[in-house]
């Protein structure tokens, strides 16, 4: 009787030991069904792009006289590019190349206040292909907004100081009910754009600030440098609540965090023109896990490899998109490429040449056409300018600062209204482009070989120079033109 009830004893303990081994694997198996789950979540973006915002005018990017902790912070954990470059010196297609991948002659948004041509494809359509939610919080200054299906989350184009300019806590809203999908959130901030009314505007000492060897010495330049700067640090205090809001979201080491400066500020020698403090910006990315933090990187790049990246990190492939672009010459890929290998440190070379144009037709107080094209290498910058013999003129020549600019030194201030035809200067010695050397017999060569590239790229854009600038107006949405189609 005792051996037939040791054998049942037995017999359970065998079918006690088999359960728990059954359960234990279920356990395992569900384990790690859902840390592969984890491992395959696509990467959330959170893409903060400052407006008229010189890169040098921050930490990071070796200023001594602002205030931008968040940015040093957000540094600090991640990687610099010190050598991205705007195709265009102004906002609205700055933000069209970045969106769509293109160049803004071959995209159609080369003017300000501008427009893509119909039937190219942008950003948010490429993530939410991928399975991203796409949001926007701030300033949008694209068109047409149909081809930029972004879940729009409220902001001005335009900020005049007057109430509240962004209410940032519906974009961590966004944040929360995209908790099941990745997301895309753009954050397009109106700072450090004039009037610089935001800020604390006696946190700068006019009479200590330091300016760089390009601009003149007035009483105006001061103070109006001093509210800049501290609209730069009310900025700065914005980023560091996109910084607070991923930690608080739960999902901050599967979140990259992006800063991008735009184009530069809009003082003289800057903003709409094809100088280094007109095209040079600033990005910082972190991207726990992938990206070395504290690191640097010198590759070139332009703003058009954003969207080609962007896409790569999203798990699509840029190289066999159909941008939409229909240029004449059977090319509808994009002009930019991904730099992903940059970010990991891969490599720190990309781009031998960058290249920019800007347009004066159709702009606010542009008295004549003023055409610029310019091509850059590591080591040399050249500029055309092809309606030289015009006066450049803009918002900035009608301005009272300007003026005073004019009274103090009106030689200075006149080289930026009358250039010559070709301008060329050695960037590494010459950072702030006060000696052309375009004339020089000793640069003949280095000229030629700019200038040929740049020919070279115009076809590719089927940029036609002057030709192009004169159908600007075609391309500005408030003339209502009817030119959807290239």
């Amino acid at each position: 009787m005792r051996t037939k009830n040791n054998k049942i004893v037995k017999l359970i303990f065998i079918m006690l030991s088999l359960v728990i081994v059954f359960i234990s694997i279920i356990s395992m198996t569900t384990k790690t069904a859902i840390s592969a789950k984890h491992l395959e979540r696509k990467p959330n973006i959170i893409f903060i792009m400052a407006d008229d915002l010189t890169m040098t005018d921050i930490e990071p990017f070796g200023s001594k006289q602002v205030h931008t902790p968040n940015m040093a912070k957000l540094a600090s954990e991640g990687m610099c590019l010190d050598n991205m470059f705007n195709m265009v010196p102004v906002c609205s297609p700055t933000r069209q190349s970045l969106l769509t991948g293109l160049g803004p002659v071959r995209n159609g948004a080369y003017p300000n206040h501008t427009m893509i041509y119909d039937g190219i494809k942008t950003l948010p359509t490429y993530m939410q292909e991928l399975g991203y939610n796409t949001a926007l919080i701030g300033k949008r200054h694209y068109a047409p907004e149909s081809s930029y299906p972004f879940d729009f989350l409220g902001g001005r184009d335009h900020d005049d100081g007057s109430g509240i300019d962004i209410d940032l806590t519906k974009a961590s809203e966004y944040i929360r009910k995209s908790a099941d999908k990745p997301f895309l959130l753009m954050f397009t901030s109106n700072q450090p754009h004039s009037p610089w009314t935001r800020g604390n505007q006696k946190a700068y000492d006019p009479e200590k600030i330091k300016l760089n060897p390009n601009m003149l010495d007035t009483k105006l330049t001061r103070k109006n440098m001093a509210n800049y700067f501290a609209e730069i640090t009310y900025l700065d205090s914005l980023v560091g609540v996109c910084m607070d809001m991923v930690d608080r979201s739960g999902q901050k080491e599967n979140t990259i965090i992006m800063l991008v400066t735009e184009q530069g500020n809009s003082f003289p020698f800057s903003k709409w023109t094809l100088y280094d403090q007109g095209l040079h910006s600033g990005m910082i990315v972190k991207w726990p896990g992938k990206v070395k933090p504290g690191s640097r990187n010198p590759a070139m790049l332009e703003y058009a490899d954003i969207t080609p990246t962007l896409i790569e990190i999203g798990g699509g492939n840029p190289s066999k998109i159909n941008t939409g672009s229909k240029d004449g010459f059977g090319d509808t890929g994009f002009d930019g490429e991904s730099f992903i290998k940059v970010l990991r440190s891969e490599t720190n070379h990309m781009r031998d040449f960058v290249y920019a144009e800007n347009t004066t037709v159709g702009i606010f107080d542009a008295k004549a056409p003023y055409a610029i094209r310019s091509v850059r290498s590591a080591d040399y910058l050249y500029i055309r300018n092809l309606n030289y013999q015009n006066k450049f003129t803009n918002t900035v020549t009608n301005s009272k600062l300007f003026a005073q600019w004019m009274e103090k030194d009106a030689q200075r201030a006149g080289t930026y209204q009358t250039r010559p035809e070709e301008e060329l200067y050695a960037v590494k010695g010459d950072p702030y482009q006060l000696k052309n050397l375009a004339l020089d017999p000793q640069y003949f060569q280095i000229k030629k070989g700019l200038k040929d590239k740049l020919i070279s790229f115009m076809k590719q854009q089927n940029d036609k120079g002057i030709e192009t600038e004169m159908k600007a107006l075609s391309r500005q949405p408030k003339n209502n033109l009817g030119d959807g189609d290239q």
